[in-house]
């Protein structure tokens, strides 16, 4: 089986997190939303992975080290890299299509902007498998319609009226990787868009209505990444599923005077003094924490937090932030907030 990771998008809902790092190179939980994205497909699938392709933007926050980073997660996961470079974003089956060569024999599909909490059965007889999770709002989703066989019977983009409250989530696999890429191919040959994109779902009406079965599997967990509330909760949830997995509190940290509330991810080289730190914080390598308090929040490497309370906050790289004490002079009975 190949997999096919796109991730050229801009992430301007993140900015300005993603003016300087790809929205799925930003770490969650001590590693990037992409590397686990990897590592949680093949951890809870047991196909064994010949490639895997990642689709990057052109831009800076694309550079060499991002790159062989890329290449390296591949590698320690027994799998051969390639990038694939999209030069102009057209949409998602545009996307898809730069890993043209990795389109072939049996291929999972899986957008580097959400992870999940699933276990993946995957059923080779089937000639696709779309992942979905069900949602209160249904119209702010693209959304399946199933029979009672649970075939899809049709893909319904953000419906007014309510036909299914099953979203999809960007994760798929194709029995026959070599036929989406031909349905992908017609988007392009035929110039057929929706919003001015070439879009996946397109591709996929057309091959349902040529005889191609599709089915729906359930996701236990959605967890979105496209926002800072979003990918603050979403570091939060990861937390909480790797505590008894993972190492989160790095052996080279240097803690004084200081409380850890659990589940934390302290990284190489962190240090932390005089300061409670959790529950649900992630301070990346070399951050350096003095007389705060710091809940549930996201700190970025080589960052100084000095005398902050924090909470659901998220601080990007190299970041310096030092609050200055206050003077207060409260009478009684007063209330400050």
């Amino acid at each position: 089986m190949n997999i096919i990771i796109p991730m050229a998008g801009m992430g301007k809902r993140m900015r300005p997190h993603t003016l300087t790092t790809a929205k799925p190179l930003i770490s969650v939980a001590g590693k990037p939303i992409v590397q686990r994205l990897v590592e949680d497909i093949l951890a809870t699938s047991n196909e064994k992975v010949e490639e895997i392709a990642f689709i990057i933007g052109s831009g800076a926050s694309f550079n060499q080290e991002v790159q062989d980073h890329l290449l390296s997660v591949a590698a320690a996961l027994g799998a051969k890299g390639k990038i694939c470079v999209q030069e102009n974003p057209q949409g998602t089956a545009h996307a898809i299509l730069c890993a043209g060569d990795t389109l072939t024999g049996n291929v999972f599909i899986a957008f580097a902007d959400t992870l999940f909490d699933a276990k993946f059965s995957i059923d080779k007889n089937k000639d696709a498998i779309v992942w979905t999770q069900k949602v209160e709002d249904p119209s702010a989703f693209g959304v399946v319609k199933l029979n009672s066989d649970n075939e899809i019977t049709a893909f319904v983009e953000k419906p007014k009226e309510f036909v299914s409250d099953l979203a999809i989530i960007g994760v798929y696999y194709f029995k026959d990787g070599d036929g989406l890429k031909k349905q992908l191919q017609r988007l392009i040959d035929e110039d057929i868009k929706l919003k001015g994109e070439y879009q996946i779902t397109d591709a996929m009406d057309h091959m349902l209505k040529n005889g191609v079965k599709f089915y729906t599997d359930q996701v236990q967990e959605w967890l979105d990444c496209g926002n800072k509330d979003a990918t603050i909760y979403t570091n939060q949830r990861v937390l909480e599923l790797k505590s008894s997995k993972e190492q989160l509190v790095s052996s080279t940290a240097i803690i004084e005077n200081s409380v850890i509330i659990a589940p934390c991810f302290i990284g190489d080289s962190v240090v932390i003094k005089n300061s409670v730190v959790g529950p649900h914080a992630s301070l990346e390598q070399g951050v350096r924490v003095e007389d705060s308090r710091i809940v549930n929040s996201m700190i970025g490497a080589n960052s100084i937090v000095k005398n902050a309370n924090l909470h659901t906050s998220m601080l990007g790289k190299e970041v310096n932030y030092n609050e200055k004490p206050k003077e207060l002079s409260l009478g009684d009975f007063s209330t400050q907030l």
